[in-house]
């Protein structure tokens, strides 16, 4: 039999993915029926879901260096796929063109910052969604918390005084644009304790939302117990064992009852979060927000700097340093229960388990195992992490 350096051979893309399950040795592929079935098909769904995150990551300000380092792949398949995205989402900008005179607006620079969101003539931002409910929901969140002092973007009326457009079975709000940016250091200490008092200052005006907006009410323990389990037990516990799964559960099920409850934002990251001159200028974003355990916003946000795709991830040191940070400007806010710091470490550790099985369920075997080893790395750090709050 012959060897062939599959360098030469397979798409680049294609011997990434290989390369993310065996390296080094010889690989016998198979001829005849053995290739056929459905695996074609889930390489194409991952390669998409591959495609769009790095789509993502460009629209949010990556370079196509950092891309290349990122994803493993040449500067030139980068361009390639972002050109690629790029077309896909031309046919959505052509419907924001013919509906801006409705808002009485002719003039228009339109630029893609988010796979549903463009900006206009960098003054306002044009947002698409395909649910009716949701979008409605999200303007009278947004009502209610300018109402409290909370900084969020407000809809701008059309001529007719609508707040919103529906277009080609799409529905389309625009809104003025908030100052700020996204922060790009993450590792500012400052901006961490500013972050804290942000989620808290958001906790309480979520207060007043609850009793004027119907919200799903959730449980990160039912989700664990429910399709967390079944994705991971579909994956026949290749990449987190049963044992360590049913250990983190039984602990969060010990301590769930005692958490407090109530309207979280559940998506918490420095990219829904806009910052001016190092203050906090804006909110954005409330699609995923729902009744849960209140301390999942804290937790969500912390691990989420841990998944942070960049080529100087964080030490020990300095995660916790952004840990003490969080925590004590949240309490400069509002206070947290003793149960509710007990039980941080492992909310921590079940949202890792949950992003794993949840790109389980998306064929992504590599971001599945990067929050498994985040959960790894949190484990590590319980002891550190309860002596830190």
């Amino acid at each position: 039999m012959k060897y062939a350096n599959a360098k030469d051979i397979l798409p680049e893309e294609l011997l990434s993915m290989i390369q993310q399950y065996y390296r080094g040795g010889y690989l016998y592929i198979p001829i005849g029926n053995y290739c056929k079935g459905n695996k074609p098909t889930d390489y194409k769904i991952e390669l998409e879901k591959r495609n769009q995150h790095i789509y993502l990551k460009h629209l949010e300000g990556r370079t196509n260096k950092q891309l290349s380092n990122i994803y493993h792949l040449s500067a030139a398949s980068i361009r390639r796929i972002i050109a690629k995205e790029r077309v896909r989402y031309q046919q959505m900008k052509e419907f924001i063109e013919q509906i801006l005179p409705l808002w009485g607006i002719t003039d228009r620079q339109l630029s893609q910052i988010y796979p549903t969101a463009w900006e206009l003539n960098d003054s306002h931002v044009i947002k698409v969604y395909d649910d009716k409910k949701q979008l409605e929901r999200n303007i009278k969140i947004s009502e209610i918390l300018s109402d409290c002092a909370i900084p969020v973007a407000k809809a701008v009326l059309t001529k007719t005084g609508e707040k919103y457009v529906a277009y080609q079975n799409n529905y389309f709000l625009m809104s003025k644009k908030l100052p700020g940016s996204n922060i790009s250091d993450t590792r500012d200490k400052e901006i961490a304790w500013k972050m804290g008092c942000a989620i808290a200052k958001l906790h309480a005006a979520f207060m007043k939302c609850e009793r004027e907006v119907e919200f799903w009410d959730n449980s990160l323990l039912q989700e664990m117990k429910g399709w967390v389990r079944e994705n991971l037990a579909d994956n026949e516990w290749k990449i987190l064992s049963e044992e360590e799964y049913l250990k983190t559960v039984a602990c969060l099920e010990s301590l769930y009852d005692g958490l407090p409850r109530q309207l979280i934002h559940r998506d918490v990251h420095f990219g829904n979060f806009l910052f001016f001159e190092g203050n906090l200028s804006g909110y954005i974003d409330f699609d995923l927000s729902q009744r849960n355990i209140r301390i999942f916003d804290i937790c969500y946000f912390l691990t989420g700097l841990l998944a942070e795709e960049t080529e100087d991830v964080f030490t020990k040191t300095e995660w916790m340093e952004n840990v003490k940070s969080v925590i004590a400007g949240y309490e400069s806010i509002l206070s947290l229960s003793d149960k509710e710091k007990e039980a941080i470490p492992c909310v921590m550790e079940c949202i890792e388990i949950l992003f794993a099985a949840y790109f389980i369920r998306m064929n992504d075997t590599k971001h599945a195992c990067d929050a498994y080893n985040a959960f790894c790395f949190i484990q590590d750090c319980e002891h550190e992490i309860t002596s830190a709050i």
